[in-house]
């Protein structure tokens, strides 16, 4: 039963779970801008090579950036946004 309880509490429409991926990407990239960087200019005037010449610059980037886009972190966010929502209807019921 615990899993399925958790299930319902952090159910949230598909919008807004899109949504909340979108705003979880937009804050991963700006965490990570100085990885993004360092791997633009490594790939800077390379073609096919950039695979190669700049592994340790991409192995930089995506560690960064599966810090803040993984699915603990959207959990969390879908359990503020819960939150958010039973703050927002508790108010309009007790005006």
């Amino acid at each position: 039963m615990g899993y399925i309880q958790d299930a319902r509490e952090n159910h949230v429409k598909k919008k807004v779970e899109e949504a909340l991926r979108s705003k979880m990407k937009q804050k991963a990239l700006k965490e990570c801008d100085r990885y993004t960087a360092k791997y633009a200019e490594c790939a800077a005037g390379k073609t096919l090579s950039v695979v190669w010449s700049c592994r340790q610059q991409a192995k930089e980037l995506n560690d960064c950036l599966h810090q803040f886009t993984n699915d603990s972190v959207l959990e969390e966010m879908k359990k503020e946004y819960m939150l958010k929502e039973a703050e927002g209807s508790s108010r309009v019921q007790t005006a």
